[in-house]
């Protein structure tokens, strides 16, 4: 049995690291057959999985204890499907076969070591694994598979990458709910290796070990269906401030999710996603009209809203220049009563034309026309009016621990709120 998964998995087949795998499952996702649903379809699903894996589970535990936290869950399951049930509807026309019925020889691999069957960890066993479901369900049993073997910074950055590809963030609504439901299916497994009573002498050690992680699997499930209060992290700053590069160590070090303005942008015109300078049709669009940019930061405020509604810490990247467009995002925490930081990045005008122009030739665009564009964004941004400034912290971005200063006033902020 392989002790990544708890089920054997084949020798042949795909080998994966994660960003190929992400990569893949985001297309299978994407091109999959969809079957004929029925309404209810999807909330089916989960239910057919949450009561199945309960019951294997419930007539397998001998403990008091172990039943009641079993019971616990049970009921926590019940009541979110039951909650999620217009999300379920909503998303009805995305169910599809799971990618572990579809890849089942694939493997998910890390530095030499293989961490998943199925690539995803998915059990080919779980109740109703056959049914048409939810990406969803794909997506949480690879993190809870991730985060079984403590592979904390891995299951930051395939969730991470899954969204940014995919832009599903109403993805992330049913994740809670369904990665309790892979947690449980690894609490069975671990019953189901029990050996029979009095046939075997090293039966009491098994039996201990079996049930060690039965209930590790357990606790699991209840840390994922925990209620959290994630904060919003607002990165405001010009072309060159350092955004994007310290943004990005906060989906490793706190499990935010960052929206990027420049990728939704492009989302939002049909262009490729991976290639900022892609345009729909080889015709030219423009991307930076007024219309258009109230049209990205609406969009940021929606994904926004689906993260911290999703209890997932969402960091938003964007230029910011305007009064308005801070506001709108600010409004997606207050209205949730959910911590918000605005990070103004800063550096100074040397270093700022320093960065622009080396970016620009490793890019092969015009130095001059970046630099012109610039000038304007330094121009166009709106100082800080006092309500944000109740919210605002400045960051040197050229300082030797911008990185550490960062995290640390996101986490001091939190704990402030």
């Amino acid at each position: 049995m392989s002790q990544a998964t708890g089920f054997a998995p084949s020798s042949g087949g795909d080998v994966l690291e994660l960003e190929a795998l992400v990569e893949r499952l985001v297309a299978f996702h994407r091109d999959a057959g969809r079957p004929a649903a029925s309404a209810g379809a999807g909330q089916q699903a989960a239910l057919v999985m949450a009561r199945g894996e309960v019951r294997a589970i419930r007539e397998c535990l001998d403990g008091d204890d172990d039943r009641e936290r079993l019971e616990h869950l049970a009921a926590w399951l019940e009541q979110d499907i039951q909650r999620l049930a217009p999300v379920f509807e909503a998303r009805r026309e995305r169910l599809c076969r799971s990618w572990a019925l579809e890849n089942a020889d694939s493997r998910l691999c890390h530095q030499g070591r293989v961490l998943l069957a199925n690539a995803i960890g998915r059990d080919p066993g779980v109740p109703g694994g056959d049914l048409p479901a939810d990406p969803a369900s794909d997506l949480a049993a690879l993190l809870v598979g991730l985060k079984s073997r403590e592979e904390t910074a891995l299951t930051r950055l395939a969730l991470d990458r899954y969204l940014r590809l995919s832009g599903d963030y109403e993805m992330t609504r049913l994740l809670s709910l369904l990665g309790a439901c892979h947690a449980l299916s690894g609490a069975r497994r671990a019953l189901s290796r029990r050996p029979p009573l009095n046939r075997d002498p090293e039966h009491p050690a098994l039996q201990a070990e079996s049930m060690a992680e039965c209930r590790r699997f357990l606790a699991l499930a209840e840390v994922i269906a925990e209620f959290r209060f994630p904060p919003l992290v607002i990165a405001v700053g010009v072309a060159g401030s350092g955004k994007s590069r310290f943004t990005s160590g906060l989906v490793s070090r706190l499990g935010a999710i960052r929206v990027c303005s420049d990728i939704e942008r492009r989302r939002l015109h049909g262009l490729d996603v991976t290639y900022p300078q892609d345009v729909a049709g080889g015709a030219p669009v423009d991307i930076f009209s007024e219309a258009a940019t109230a049209r990205t930061y609406r969009r940021l405020a929606s994904c926004a809203g689906v993260l911290l509604d999703a209890g997932i810490p969402a960091c938003v990247d964007g230029t910011f220049l305007r009064r308005w467009q801070r506001d709108l995002l600010r409004q997606q925490a207050e209205a949730r009563g959910l911590p918000c930081l605005l990070v103004s990045f800063e550096a100074d005008d040397a270093t700022l034309r320093r960065r622009i122009e080396k970016r620009a030739r490793q890019q092969g665009g015009a130095v001059e026309e970046s630099l012109s564009v610039l000038t304007r964004q330094q121009a166009d941004l709106e100082p800080f009016a006092d309500e944000e400034r109740l919210h605002l912290v400045h960051l040197d971005t050229t300082a030797d621990n911008a990185a550490e200063t960062l995290a640390g006033l996101i986490q001091e902020h939190v704990r402030l709120f």
